[in-house]
């Protein structure tokens, strides 16, 4: 589905340059449920950003889909990471005073699917968080655990071939924490291809492979042992 060769990301401020990525190669096919770990400063940020066309790489080579970001324009980027990509975020990213609805419905608000078919499309996608009874209160009104579900509704709209989740859990209680991760782990038994940044072992332990980076670099690529991960929720 995706693949990197030599990625390579150096900020640069005032004539300094900071290396964030130092030459990182992977591939993740369809259907993979990866998480990617490592200490503060280690790059996984930036590699996010990188994977979801949300900064463009200073060298090496990035397809999706066989396609070339290197050959894609700013503006097709947007159009592929809208259609094709879905973003669950720590903070959750909701429009306070919106109901549940018109936060789901937002991405569709800049997609080409006809009017006609929204309403189902946001429907299904509630009901697929659980949040049927919560459809019309405004999102400010929601519990924390609530919130991230109705972000994970709004990534799951468009029905993208992609989620990306950055720290997902990181703002919630163990309990909520756990039902997210509940969804997430149905979305990928459904074919979804999931992309986790966490910080939280217990988090990844939900996914089948750990990208683990150490300043800039790769230093594991693995599969995901599964142990007693449900345990840390209870």
């Amino acid at each position: 589905m995706l693949r990197v060769e030599d990625l390579k990301k150096d900020y640069v401020i005032e004539d300094v340059v900071t290396p964030a990525l130092q030459g990182v190669s992977f591939k993740i096919d369809n259907g993979e449920f990866v998480a990617i770990m490592g200490p503060s400063g280690s790059g996984k940020s930036t590699l996010l950003h990188l994977l979801s066309f949300l900064d463009r790489p200073t060298s090496g080579t990035y397809s999706f889909f066989g396609k070339h970001i290197e050959d894609l324009s700013d503006e097709k980027l947007a159009e592929v990471r809208n259609r094709q990509m879905g973003f669950i975020f720590q903070s959750f990213n909701l429009l306070g005073r919106s109901t549940v609805y018109q936060n789901v419905e937002l991405p569709l608000l800049y997609s080409n699917i006809p009017h006609r078919e929204r309403p189902s499309l946001v429907e299904k996608a509630i009901q697929n968080v659980g949040l049927e009874e919560k459809l019309h209160v405004e999102a400010n009104r929601l519990s924390g655990g609530q919130k991230q579900r109705v972000a994970i509704a709004r990534a799951l709209v468009t029905d993208p071939k992609v989620i990306f989740a950055d720290e997902p859990t990181g703002n919630l209680d163990s309990a909520s924490g756990g039902q997210v991760m509940e969804i997430l782990k149905n979305l990928h038994q459904s074919g979804r291809t999931i992309i986790l940044v966490t910080h939280e072992t217990y988090t990844a332990q939900f996914a089948d492979r750990l990208l683990f980076l150490k300043d800039g670099l790769l230093a594991e690529d693995k599969p995901m042992p599964k142990g007693h991960r449900t345990n840390f929720f209870k």
